[in-house]
């Protein structure tokens, strides 16, 4: 009769401290996401209010009507564009971060700096860079003797434009998680390793990568999740242009949303996002967590 008593107090202090994160939670994430899948089964008027109760028919119209393929296609090259490049970049910075040289802390500082810009400034100062007559990095390929590129204009590299601002806005987290994983490798690995005549090579690659492979797999699982789900910079630099090279998923979310007031339909294609990215995670753990080594 105790231990029923003892259990029901346990649950009780769990619900306590939970309390205030499953009310941010349910009123941040859960009841849009209701909400929203409520609103993809109706047609609504221009702020948004249910009309008529249709069905499934919003999600029958997003894979036969509309671009949702190309946009899906957009949205998963911006993806493969993003974060298999973030990650070497931040785990260079990471594996450069972590030597022990005095004033090392001054580039720690600097490798997270992007982590504390603001996707609209970022976008800005990018912006400038990309100026097709004054940007420096037109200014620099004709140093070299190539010809100039018209980088947000161009359908051809403007995908590529946002991305490599995604990537450059991704390093300052990527490289602290990651810097904060190889701090947690014991060093009597490493000193083991030299003892027995391992080089800088065959101890990154049997010892640093091995360790480090929980932290890597977390960063791969929220890049994956953040490139999915990519809005500042396409919004900002593009508008989804030229030629709806750069409209991805979420960009069209929004403009079905707020530019054509089709509220039903873009929650319709929020909840299909929302799988897309819910089976994509749970692809990554089957696949991927087989070749993580926990400790």
């Amino acid at each position: 009769m105790k231990r029923p008593m003892r259990q029901w107090r346990s649950l009780g202090t769990a619900l306590l401290y939970l309390g205030p994160s499953l009310f941010i939670f349910s009123l941040f994430i859960f009841y849009p996401l209701i909400k929203s899948f409520r609103l993809s089964l109706h047609t609504t008027d221009l702020l948004g209010a249910e009309k008529q109760y249709v069905g499934f028919h919003q999600y029958v119209d997003i894979f036969t009507q509309g671009h949702f393929g190309q946009d899906l296609g957009v949205t998963l090259l911006f993806t493969a564009y993003t974060v298999i490049p973030g990650i070497l970049i931040s785990l260079l910075l990471a594996y450069i971060a972590n030597w022990k040289l005095r004033g090392i802390g001054v580039f720690r500082t600097i490798f997270a700096t992007p982590l504390v810009i603001a996707v609209a400034s970022a976008s800005l100062i990018w912006m400038m860079l990309f100026n097709p007559s004054a940007g420096v990095l037109n200014f620099f390929l004709q140093k070299i003797g190539l010809s100039s590129v018209n980088w947000l204009a161009d359908p051809n590299w403007s995908l590529f434009s946002v991305s490599l601002v995604a990537v450059w806005r991704g390093l300052g987290f990527n490289t602290i998680v990651l810097l904060s994983g190889l701090q947690s490798v014991p060093e009597q690995l490493y000193e083991s390793a030299k003892i027995d005549g391992a080089g800088p090579a065959r101890t990154f690659l049997d010892i640093t990568l091995p360790m480090l492979s929980p932290t890597l797999f977390f960063v791969f699982i929220v890049s994956v999740i953040n490139a999915l789900q990519a809005f500042g910079e396409i919004n900002i630099l593009t508008q989804g242009g030229p030629a709806e090279a750069t409209t991805v998923i979420v960009y069209s979310i929004y403009r079905e949303a707020f530019f054509n007031f089709n509220f039903s339909f873009a929650s319709a294609q929020a909840i299909v996002l929302f799988l897309v990215i819910f089976l994509l995670t749970v692809l990554e753990f089957y696949v991927l967590e087989k070749k993580v080594f926990y400790r």
